[in-house]
Order: C-alpha cells, then sequence, then structure tokens
C-alpha cells in the first residue's frame, strides 16, 4: 500500500525548497494579491461625491450664492469653474471637465423677492449613469428643501423650481455607458498581452543573444516589435467600434475618424507598456502576471466603472498615470458627447508623453543589457 507514495516525502522537500528559492513565484501569489486588496479597498468609493460642476450665474446676486452654498455644502458637487455665457458653459460639459452644468437666470433673485416661482436648470452628463442619478437626485432634493424653508419662512409657494436635463444618453442606456468605456480595456488587454511576450520569447528561444550581436539599435528593435501589433490593435479598434455601433446600436455623435487618430497615442502607449513588461519579465508565465497586474488599475482607477472625483487624494493622483483614463474621456467624449480635438487634444498629448516615457525606459533596460552581454 504504501509502495504507491514511496519518494513522497523527498519530492516535497525538493518543491518546498523550490518555492522558497523561487521569489518571483512568493511574491505574485502572496503580496500582490494583498497589495491589490489595499489598493482596492481604500481607492474605491461607490458613494459619487464632489462630482465637477460648472456654474453660469447670471443673476450674481447673494440669492444665487445663498443655492450655489447649498449644493457646495451638500459634497456632492465640487465647483471647478465659472463661466459667463452658455457657449462655455457646454463646452465645458463637452469637453469632460465637468460633469454637472448649472445655470442661474438673469432673474432669479428678483422672482423669489416676489413671491413667484424661480427656475435654475441643471445640466448632467448622462455618459456615467452613476453620477447622472446621484447628481439629479441631490439637485432635486435641495431645490425641494430650499423651497420648504422659504415657504416656512415667507408663507410663500415653493419658489425654486430645480430643472434637471439629462444630456448624451436621455434614456440611460448601459450600452451607451459600459461599451465606450470598454473600447479602452479591450485595447489595453489585447495589446499588452501581445507584447508582453515580444522579447520574453526572443529570450526563451535563446535567439536574444544572437539579436545583442546585431547592428540593431534598441530603439529600432523595439519600434519593430511594436508595429505589428499597432496593426493588430488598430484592426481589434475598428472591430469594435463596428459592433459598437450596428449590434448594440450605440449612437456616435462625434467624428470616427478622430476616434482613429486618437486611439493611436493610446495604442502606443499600451504597447510601450507590453514592451516594458517584456524586458523586465524572465518567462512568460511571469510576462502574464506583470500584465494581468495592469489590468486591475485600467479597469478601477480609470472612471470606468467607478467616478474618480470619489477617490482619495493619493489614488486620484495615481489614475493620472493609468492610460486608459485618458481615452476612456477620449471614447466617451467623442461617442457621446460629440466631443471635438479642440475638447480632447490634450488627453491625446498625455497618452502619447506616456508611451514614449515607456518606451525609454523599455530601451534604456534593453541597451543595458547589450553592454552587459
Amino acid at each position: 500500500m504504501f509502495d504507491a507514495f514511496r519518494g513522497f516525502r523527498a519530492v516535497l522537500y525538493k518543491e518546498v525548497l523550490h518555492v522558497r528559492r523561487d521569489f518571483g513565484t512568493l511574491f505574485f501569489s502572496l503580496i500582490i494579491p494583498l497589495l491589490q486588496m489595499v489598493l482596492l479597498g481604500f481607492g474605491i468609493d461607490t458613494n459619487v461625491r464632489q462630482i465637477p460642476t460648472v456654474v453660469f450665474n447670471a443673476d450674481g446676486r447673494r440669492e444665487s450664492r445663498e443655492l450655489l452654498d447649498r449644493l457646495k455644502n451638500s459634497d456632492t458637487f465640487r465647483m471647478v469653474r465659472y463661466v459667463q455665457n452658455d457657449s462655455d458653459l457646454n463646452d465645458t460639459v463637452i469637453s469632460g471637465r465637468a460633469r454637472v452644468a448649472v445655470k442661474i437666470p438673469v432673474d432669479y433673485s428678483d422672482r423669489l423677492l416676489h413671491n413667484m416661482s424661480a427656475q435654475v436648470l441643471i445640466l448632467i452628463d448622462g455618459s456615467d449613469s452613476s453620477v447622472a442619478g446621484s447628481a439629479i437626485q441631490v439637485a432635486t432634493a435641495i431645490g425641494l428643501d430650499e423651497s420648504l424653508r422659504r415657504a416656512l419662512a415667507d408663507r410663500a409657494t415653493f419658489a425654486i423650481d430645480i430643472r434637471p436635463q439629462l444630456l448624451f444618453n436621455p434614456d440611460s442606456r448601459s450600452p451607451n455607458f459600459f461599451l465606450p468605456g470598454l473600447t479602452a480595456i479591450l485595447l489595453l488587454n489585447v495589446t499588452t498581452f501581445l507584447t508582453a511576450f515580444a522579447i520574453v520569447r526572443e529570450k526563451e528561444r535563446g535567439t536574444l543573444e544572437q539579436l545583442f550581436v546585431t547592428p540593431v539599435r534598441p530603439y529600432g528593435l523595439l519600434l519593430g516589435k511594436i508595429l505589428p501589433y499597432f496593426a493588430i490593435g488598430f484592426f481589434e479598434l475598428c472591430l469594435i467600434v463596428t459592433s459598437m455601433r450596428f449590434i448594440f446600436r450605440v449612437p456616435i455623435h462625434g467624428s470616427v475618424l478622430l476616434l482613429a487618430f486618437l486611439s493611436l497615442p493610446y495604442l502606443f502607449a499600451a504597447l510601450s507598456l507590453g514592451i516594458l513588461i517584456s524586458s523586465k519579465a524572465n518567462s512568460q508565465g511571469e510576462a502574464m502576471q506583470l500584465a494581468f497586474l495592469t489590468i486591475l488599475p485600467s479597469i478601477f482607477f480609470s472612471g470606468y466603472i467607478f467616478p474618480r472625483e470619489t477617490m482619495p487624494l493619493v489614488f486620484r493622483v495615481l489614475s493620472y498615470f493609468v492610460p486608459a483614463s485618458y481615452f476612456i474621456n477620449i471614447t466617451r467624449g467623442i461617442i457621446l458627447r460629440g466631443a471635438t480635438i479642440r475638447h480632447l487634444w490634450l488627453d491625446g498629448l498625455a497618452l502619447f508623453a506616456i508611451g514614449a516615457f515607456l518606451l525609454f525606459i523599455a530601451a534604456r533596460r534593453f541597451r543595458r543589457k547589450v553592454i552587459m552581454a
């Protein structure tokens, strides 16, 4: 009976020694899940707070300022900009710099002083359903509470009429909200995993040493590795956008050509990240683990599911280093809000800068290996 288990102790001892000496396996199996739990536990807050809000206060008197103070003190709205005309108000929302726009008419105070109903227009970006629902609920509640307070004090009729208007996704369709953001995650997944194996494959086949003795320069090697996957990523983008439009019936309000153009720096950043992972990993298993490590921050810290405004300051700063944060604003901006290059050029520039920095780090690592060889 015991003959079938002969060698068990020896093999067990050998595997324990192997695991103890393999620091990479221990690190990924024990430390990484704990690190992810800490990041997500502290960084994710499902309560919508501090929604970026733009204000056009055409009245400017005490009554209008009191209403704005009520909105700010609710902790739901954060006034990021004050404008002087309707054009700037709309542009701020279309560009994504604000999720809510408040317009107080010029006769707001006069109507209240004469015990008449005064309307306040609340424009809400419907491309983020969680933000839209919270903004409508809180703004309406504040308007009702202010009206009741005035009614009890002055025996007046309901004075403040909050008029919320949902922009860009008035039907609150889930595909309209999720699919433009999902485009960024899918592209990152495909391109990063493909390029993460590029140099690792050379290492495992033993051909990397042959490249060291050739006149190929680091940037030439890395760009040569990137370009084929760049074409694959762009073709994948075309498939995703086509399926989104004709299968899921998501309307595209902006320019498809602009979307294709601004996707190029995002693909460049994602491919550069994959190349950096590939230059760091020593095996395909390690490359897969490192590539998977980048997916969760891209989902949770990019604004795809949870608004970035609800994150603590440290994690909000961290989100600016996540390429998906910028591309999600680009996809939702073009597809849902009809944004133009005037609204989104800064996001494209940030993606190009991130990609260039990642490629520079990968090239330096590769150059160091060439010198050591």
